[in-house]
């Protein structure tokens, strides 16, 4: 599974979607232009010690993610999508595909794609939720339906307690 952020603006929420992407082994994929350094101190202390742990790609525009990954299912994450996330029926290689902080995934992708938009539910007076939190969301309704795949029970830093 991959997780394309298109134009992330604030280096705390990459790094956590980072962080995500480590602890479940979904492929991260940032489209430029960044709204930070790579190597900006936030990015690296939201992602912890994680970061050997994550595989990131970097993307010059998003049509270049569309090109090198044509056979690949692309869902689009907006609050304006007409369909709920899960609605959707995921399969490993699908491309879960986020926008920037203060204004989400350009209209014209959207339009282009409109069947394969996808919304997390809300109230109305809602207006988004945190892009990390988002990601989270879909991320996870995605590996629930795949039976979480290769994800461990019970990870190193748990511990199972008897009754």
């Amino acid at each position: 599974m991959h997780i394309v952020l298109i134009e992330p603006e604030i280096p705390g929420n990459t790094g956590n979607i980072a962080r995500l992407c480590a602890a479940t082994g979904i492929e991260l994929h940032l489209v430029k232009p960044l709204g930070f350094s790579t190597d900006d101190k936030h990015l690296k202390r939201a992602g912890l010690d994680y970061w050997h742990l994550v595989k990131v790609h970097y993307h010059e525009n998003f049509n270049e993610v569309l090109e090198k990954y044509p056979d690949h299912n692309f869902y689009y994450c907006s609050t304006k999508a007409p369909h709920a996330h899960t609605e959707v029926q995921y399969t490993s290689e699908d491309m879960l595909v986020f926008g920037k902080e203060s204004a989400g995934i350009p209209e014209e992708i959207l339009n282009a794609h409109w069947d394969s938009c996808v919304r997390i539910p809300m109230i109305a007076d809602a207006r988004s939720l945190n892009l990390s939190n988002a990601v989270a969301v879909v991320a996870y309704e995605a590996l629930r339906q795949l039976d979480f795949g290769q994800l461990a029970e019970v990870g190193p830093g748990l511990r199972m307690w008897k009754k």
